[in-house]
């Protein structure tokens, strides 16, 4: 054979490898490529395998949060003398008179003591300071749901014992406790709903006037034995004026407690809820690169005055209930501008297996499908068919619905009124619909129609009348699916969390779960001080806006989603069990009791 013939040879089988490995990497661009144009039957199987973008804002978020929460840890106090200490420098005052009890018994149960965990407390109890001592125990004395301690026992009255337990589950927590408590009345909220709104202008004068109070006082002037209650008023009724029928306006009254010269002070409730979804129209500050990067802000209503027309609670509450009056009245939940003294929810304290799925907490991370899922009532208020698309949890559920998506992105907005695709990462627009189908089981359970609706179920004998769980104005929008039980939730990888009524009652158990927690709420608890976004948790913003971003990275950053599932649960197996409750309310009572004292000024530990 000619010596050319095989140099031929050769330059074709040449050229056929080029080729080839030219085909191979065509096909393989086109199957991987995040911008390319699929069949209309096609469904990924598996998450976007791009790979990962180099400094990620979600990255740069976690790492800062992370040092910041380093550095708040390294002031964890040892010994009741730093505590006192700490508390002085932080506070501008001494401790309460049984700090140092209450701190032997931190410290007997590994409570982890850091000063600022605790500044939700005072925050709360601040504006009372400028309140008469005797007035303040006048207006809790005859209410209808309090709970009394007397001589170191604790009991409570109520005007229904058929309400929700939260009376029962609060005194339950304080009997272990009672020894150490002052004698005091403690008036609950057993709504769902928070309810004391006082006026901007007011509370900023109270603020000013109890840090012009306070002062260090001599050790030789203290008193460290509380005065306990007198006997006058005993039968007076205070009535701080409760507003019961303005469940449309909640806005209105929210937005008197705003800044003068925040977005949301000037703006009415909206005249109708007939009208379409508004979203904000540019970044907001605390989320500049379209991430929340500062939490507490993004709880924030009057920051946001788009939320009057996106929340349920200022569309039409369930059961409003408000009053302008600082009254001193004990909750598990408040929106920031509500003036309710914190404690743990009750919920937290049920350890029913509805909330918290028992004591198995999840498989581990590597055994667990790489999905998220949601299942939840159309709670969030009272939605009616002129104003159930403005509610927070109809748009998160229409929003996370691969085949509504899918409608709305081929043009057809009709059948996505609650939402609008305006934050999406370019590579999926287009393919959003068919990628939530990849990962994301988000459905209602009950979609809660007002009025509610009854229907006939069973057959034969057992045929009965029970309240229908679909809803003629909401079903062709939205299937029903059966619940999850919280024990099949956790074999998830991603578990998103949003707004019932008010507070979600499991978020404990997700933090304690071996899944990653995602949150998005307007609504402040009691262990907000304790807790760093991006380090045990992943917030994400209350108009959902952010939510894909935040799902296409953690999808592709599987380490950083296993890390902060591990840190969270980690972290609230040391800070959020029983015992740390039991201290924060041992502690938050101590410091009422000194409020409500008239020698308030001179009471301490020294």
């Amino acid at each position: 054979m000619p010596l050319f013939a095989v140099g031929r040879r050769i330059q074709r089988l040449y050229l056929v490898s080029v080729v080839a490995v030219f085909v191979i990497g065509l096909i393989s661009l086109i199957q991987y490529s995040p911008d390319v144009v699929r069949p209309s039957g096609w469904i990924r199987k598996r998450p976007d395998p791009r790979p990962p973008q180099a400094n990620h804002p979600i990255d740069r978020l976690m790492r800062e949060s992370s040092a910041h929460f380093e550095d708040l840890l390294a002031k964890r106090s040892n010994t009741v003398e730093e505590a006192a200490a700490r508390y002085r420098e932080r506070r501008g005052r001494h401790p309460p008179p049984g700090f140092d009890v209450w701190f032997s018994q931190a410290q007997a149960d590994g409570a982890i003591v850091v000063e600022e965990f605790f500044d939700r407390i005072h925050h709360d109890l601040n504006p009372f300071w400028a309140l008469d001592p005797k007035k303040l125990r006048a207006m809790t004395r005859k209410q209808p749901q309090v709970i009394r301690v007397r001589s170191g026992n604790v009991s409570f009255e109520t005007d229904n014992p058929n309400r929700p337990q939260y009376i029962q589950l609060w005194t339950a927590l304080l009997k272990e406790t009672e020894p150490h408590l002052p004698d005091l009345d403690m008036v609950v909220n057993v709504l769902d709903e928070s309810r004391i709104l006082v006026p901007w202008e007011k509370i900023n004068e109270y603020v000013a006037e109890e840090r012009l109070k306070r002062r260090i006082a001599d050790p030789k002037e203290v008193k460290t034995r509380y005065s306990g209650l007198d006997g006058d008023g005993e039968h007076d009724v205070y009535d701080p004026g409760w507003v019961t029928d303005d469940a449309n306006k909640y806005w209105d009254y929210l937005r008197a407690t705003c800044p003068p010269d925040s977005p949301a002070r000037s703006l009415n409730s909206l005249a109708s809820f007939d009208v379409p979804v508004e979203y904000p129209d540019e970044a907001m500050p605390y989320a500049p690169e379209g991430f929340v990067e500062n939490a507490t802000e993004a709880r924030d209503p009057c920051l946001q005055p788009h939320l009057r027309g996106m929340h349920g609670t200022f569309i039409e509450s369930i059961s409003m209930s408000t009053t302008r009056e600082l009254l001193p009245m004990f909750a598990g939940c408040k929106l920031p501008q509500n003036n309710e003294i914190l404690v743990p929810g009750a919920m937290y304290l049920s350890g029913g297996d509805f909330y918290s799925g028992g004591e198995d907490h999840g498989p581990a991370w590597g055994r667990k499908k790489t999905g998220l899922i949601w299942r939840g009532t159309a709670s969030g208020g009272r939605n009616k068919v002129d104003n159930w698309w403005h509610f927070h949890r109809h748009r998160f559920v229409q929003m996370m619905n691969a085949s509504t998506v899918e409608a709305v992105e081929r043009g057809d907005g009709e059948k996505g009124p609650t939402f609008g695709l305006w934050q999406v990462p370019a590579h999926l627009k287009g393919r959003l619909g068919r990628w939530l189908a990849s990962f994301a089981d988000v459905a209602f359970v009950n979609l809660e129609c007002f009025p509610s609706v009854q229907e006939e179920v069973g057959f034969g004998p057992t045929r009965h009348t029970e309240t229908s769980r679909r809803c003629a104005y909401t079903s062709p929008y939205m299937a029903i699916k059966d619940s999850t039980p919280m024990k099949q939730q956790y074999g998830y990888k991603f578990l998103p969390d949003v707004d019932g009524n008010s507070f979600s009652g499991r978020w404990r158990a997700f933090l304690l779960s071996t899944s990653l927690p995602l949150k998005a709420t307007i609504y402040a608890e009691w262990h907000d001080d304790r807790f760093a976004p991006w380090v045990h948790y992943v917030p994400f913003d209350n108009s959902y806006a952010d939510i894909y971003a935040v799902m296409d990275y953690f999808l592709t950053h599987d380490e950083a989603a296993a890390k902060i599932a591990a840190e969270g649960k980690q972290w609230a197996e040391k800070v959020y069990r029983r015992a740390d409750m039991k201290l924060y309310m041992w502690r938050l009572l101590l410091e009422y009791a000194r409020v409500v004292d008239d020698e308030r000024d001179l009471l301490a530990y020294v």
